[in-house]
């Protein structure tokens, strides 16, 4: 192991020093710690739904013990949670190492987050070569809009497009005004910016907190074919949080995430979701 990664190593066994689920523990659908270790699929479906509910405390409890063993989606979730401040004091020294650790095991979201952070040079200290490497390797990973950042990388901030803006203003601290250009890019028809505004008000970040308007939109999207709403829309109907609980649809759903390769749905597929 290089000297780089031990201090990594080191430094989110320091962030994660408490994570530690009690005996007792039990999530939203029954699951145990037992559960979220044996399949880490179960742990992050049940904490999303903690999640969803705005219980930020029993959905970090869960995303640690799946970090301490090196679970992209859990370190990812937690740097979200320590970027918006939600559940715990805002800090973005910590989300970075977060996010960092979460793109070291292959997580392509937190590759395509820092890469939108240090792109846009706000929330993070702007750096180029951090910013192409990391939408590099998510771009690698099929994300689409990352590739689509790479083009433009080079490109004068007054050729950016609608969707790049909207992004960096959400990377920059400016909620409130990337949710209003990813409405207006959703009532034109595109898709990601109709998901990435269901995240939005599903998390309550630069609007009113609402699961039943992210619900709403994760459906279009997923009825549209995006990946990313197809899983969220089947973690809703999993668990009865912004839609009635439908065990058939969920699975649904996240068979169609899963088939078109997103990385979560193809850990929970294949009928190993048995939650409570």
């Amino acid at each position: 192991m290089s000297r780089r990664a031990a201090l990594a190593g080191l430094g989110l066994a320091a962030l994660l020093s408490g994570a530690v689920a009690p005996v007792d523990a039990v999530g939203v659908d029954g699951s145990t710690p037992e559960d979220w270790i044996r399949n880490p699929a179960i742990g992050n479906y049940t904490a999303y739904a903690e999640f969803k509910m705005a219980r930020y405390a029993q959905a970090r409890q869960i995303w640690e013990v799946l970090a301490s063993r090196g679970n992209g989606d859990a370190l990812f979730n937690l740097g979200i949670l320590a970027e918006d401040g939600l559940g715990e004091p805002r800090d973005m020294a910590k989300a970075e190492q977060l996010y960092v650790s979460a793109a070291t095991a292959g997580n392509f979201k937190s590759q395509y987050r820092l890469g939108t952070l240090y792109l846009a040079g706000v929330l993070l200290p702007r750096d180029l070569d951090k910013a192409r490497s990391f939408l590099s390797l998510a771009a690698a990973a099929g994300d689409r809009e990352a590739a689509s950042l790479l083009d433009t990388l080079d490109t004068p901030s007054a050729n950016e497009t609608p969707f790049a803006r909207a992004e960096r203003l959400a990377a920059s601290g400016e909620p409130a005004a990337a949710a209003r250009l990813y409405a207006d890019l959703a009532e034109a028809g595109n898709v990601a910016a109709q998901t990435r505004l269901a995240w939005m008000f599903e998390a309550g970040r630069g609007v009113e907190r609402s699961l039943d308007e992210a619900a709403r939109l994760f459906q279009r999207s997923a009825e549209a074919g995006d990946a990313e709403a197809q899983f969220a829309i089947s973690v809703m109907y999993r668990t009865g949080r912004g839609r009635a609980r439908d065990d058939a649809l969920a699975d649904a759903w996240l068979e169609r995430s899963a088939a078109q390769g997103y990385p979560p749905a193809l850990a929970g597929s294949a009928g190993s979701l048995n939650l409570r």
